[in-house]
């Protein structure tokens, strides 16, 4: 048998050379054509179109993975930044709400220190350590004693009216009974009659007893009740309440009133002790200022009603 040569291969590797060729002379001949004529670009533009399509769905996977993290980014933050502002919102109420209790207790301070002011009083503010407004006991404690002069018997004031007398006291408190005490009586007088009448008080706050009113007497609704000075304990004209509703008592023959007190007996943290008056000091000061005060005055009002 023959052997194959180099011969034998021969005109396959013309063949390929051939293609080669025409395959160089196509790609120079479209390259000339394009440079002259771009018509290939516009070819290339138009595949471009139809292939963004599935350029766009392929990058779809990574740009939801991108958004999920910076959803998740974002809404962790705003968690933290809510979280925050209702922290820093909280601390603003509760500075808001401390700086109008401040406000409204320099309010009242002020309205304290301008009532004695234009009264012209001598007068010892004091604080309130305690209240008792139990309906069977109605006191103040206050911060200041004997070591500061505070006395019993002294009068206590604030700027709506009389609050009431001290009656005990220690080297740094001192006790006040108020108007309000149901063992309290203060001898009073209308401001615009003069009629002089006994306030009683009820065990409650809000509340003053004007009893044995006679029928004759010159006493309205609404009419301002004064210290009368009477019995020597509180001095005259400091305003102690007004009346609110007046009727006819159980027997008929006297009348009665509701009073609401002129003192704001349930608010407040400082009163004034007044100086420069000096009441009796002899024997108790809350039995003294209910019992011979008020029944004096009572028989009073008792004789000139006969």
């Amino acid at each position: 048998m023959p052997q194959a040569g180099p011969s034998a291969s021969r005109p396959g590797e013309i063949a390929g050379v051939l293609r080669l060729l025409a395959y160089l002379v196509a790609a120079a001949a479209l390259m000339v054509l394009d440079y002259r004529g771009g018509w290939l670009h516009a070819l290339r533009m138009q595949g471009e179109l139809l292939a963004q399509p599935l350029w766009w769905l392929a990058a779809q996977p990574a740009q939801l993975a991108t958004s999920l993290r910076e959803n998740a980014v974002s809404r962790r933050q705003l968690i933290a930044d809510n979280a925050r502002l209702r922290r820093e919102l909280l601390l603003a109420a509760a500075r808001n709400a401390r700086l109008q209790m401040v406000a409204a207790e320099n309010a009242r301070l002020r309205g304290l220190l301008d009532s004695a002011a234009r009264a012209r009083l001598d007068v010892q503010l004091a604080g309130i350590l305690d209240v008792d407004l139990d309906p069977t006991r109605q006191r103040l404690l206050l911060d200041s004693g004997r070591n500061r002069g505070v006395r019993v018997g002294q009068v206590v004031i604030d700027a709506g009216g009389l609050l009431g007398q001290v009656i005990a006291t220690t080297a740094n408190t001192a006790t006040v009974l108020l108007v309000t005490d149901p063992d309290h009586a203060v001898p009073v007088m209308v401001a615009r009659s003069g009629v002089r009448l006994v306030v009683y008080g009820t065990g409650r706050s809000d509340l003053l007893h004007l009893a044995d009113v006679p029928l004759s007497a010159d006493v309205r609704e609404g009419d301002e009740l004064l210290t009368s000075g009477l019995g020597d304990r509180f001095p005259p004209g400091f305003a102690v309440g007004r009346i609110a509703r007046l009727r006819a008592d159980d027997s008929r023959a006297f009348l009665e009133a509701d009073v609401i007190p002129a003192a704001q007996l349930d608010r407040g943290r400082d009163v004034l002790l007044l100086r420069g008056f000096r009441p009796p000091v002899e024997g108790n000061a809350a039995t003294s200022a209910t019992g011979p005060t008020a029944e004096t005055t009572a028989q009073r009002t008792s004789e000139r009603a006969r």
